[in-house]
C-alpha cells in the first residue's frame, strides 16, 4: 500500500487588473442604446476603466435601504448605478444624435476625439 503524500497546494496569484480603454469620459453628454432605459440621455458622472463601466445621471436608478449611522438618517437611497460603456453612444456635438467616435492624433501628439457621423471633433469637459 502507497503511503498517503499530502501535496502542497499551489498558492493562485490574482491576475494584473486590465484597464479598458473607453470611449466616453467623465462630464460627456450620452444616449442609452440598450437596455430598460434605452433612449434616456443623462451626463456621464463617473467612468470604470477596470470593469469597463460608467455610471450616467438619471440612468439605472436603483434603491437602497440605509441603516442610520450618526450623521446620516435611515430610509430608502435612490441613486444611479453603473451600466456598461457598449450600451451607451456618444452624441454628436452638430446634429445632437448618437455616433461613434473616432481618435485622431494631432502633430503635437495630443489624442483628439471625432464624430464619425459630422467628422467635427469632440472637446474634452474637464
Amino acid at each position: 500500500m502507497k503511503p498517503l503524500v499530502y501535496k502542497k497546494a499551489k498558492r493562485v496569484r490574482q491576475k494584473p487588473v486590465v484597464r479598458l480603454k473607453l470611449h466616453v469620459t467623465k462630464g460627456d453628454t450620452v444616449r442609452v442604446i440598450s437596455g430598460d432605459d434605452k433612449g434616456k440621455e443623462g451626463k456621464v458622472l463617473r467612468v470604470f476603466p477596470k470593469t469597463g463601466r460608467v455610471t450616467v445621471d438619471g440612468v439605472n436608478i436603483v434603491k437602497r435601504h440605509r441603516r442610520a449611522t450618526q450623521t446620516t438618517e435611515a430610509g430608502i437611497v435612490e441613486f444611479p448605478a453603473p451600466i456598461h460603456h457598449s450600451k451607451v453612444m456618444l452624441l454628436d456635438p452638430k446634429s445632437g444624435e448618437p455616433t461613434r467616435v473616432r481618435r485622431r492624433k494631432d502633430a503635437d501628439g495630443t489624442v483628439e476625439r471625432i464624430a464619425v457621423k459630422s467628422g467635427q471633433s469632440i472637446p474634452r469637459s474637464r
